[in-house]
């Protein structure tokens, strides 16, 4: 029973996909402004979020959703702009390392219950 709950589990870290989505649009103008700020609204109800500028990320079920969403964005591309799109499987996902420089915030970041200031 425990070796069918992890065997699940690894197929499952596979199975879910996930894109990422990286563009750089123009927005000089009020046109491509315009034309960008509906890009980025479109790509939100799509079920991308913001991972960083530019960058948004979407979970997907399968890779037949990653094919459909694919085929969604090349219909919706503004006309001027790059879009670069990237899928892999979630475990690939995960092993993201994120670095941060010196990030200086007054907000504490912490999962303990009690904080003394």
């Amino acid at each position: 029973m425990m070796w069918e709950r992890l065997n699940f589990q690894i197929r499952m870290l596979y199975r879910f996909m996930r894109i990422i989505l990286f563009f750089d649009l123009p927005s000089v103008s009020r046109k491509e402004k315009r034309e960008y700020q509906k890009f980025v609204k479109y790509i939100k109800e799509e079920g991308f979020s913001m991972f960083q500028e530019s960058v948004y990320t979407k979970l997907c079920l399968n890779e037949t959703v990653v094919e459909s969403t694919m085929k969604n964005i090349k219909s919706n591309i503004p006309k001027d702009g790059f879009i670069s799109c990237l899928s892999l499987t979630e475990k690939q996902f995960s092993s993201i390392e994120c670095l941060l420089g010196d990030f200086k915030s007054d907000v504490i970041i912490s999962d303990e219950r009690i904080i003394k200031l």
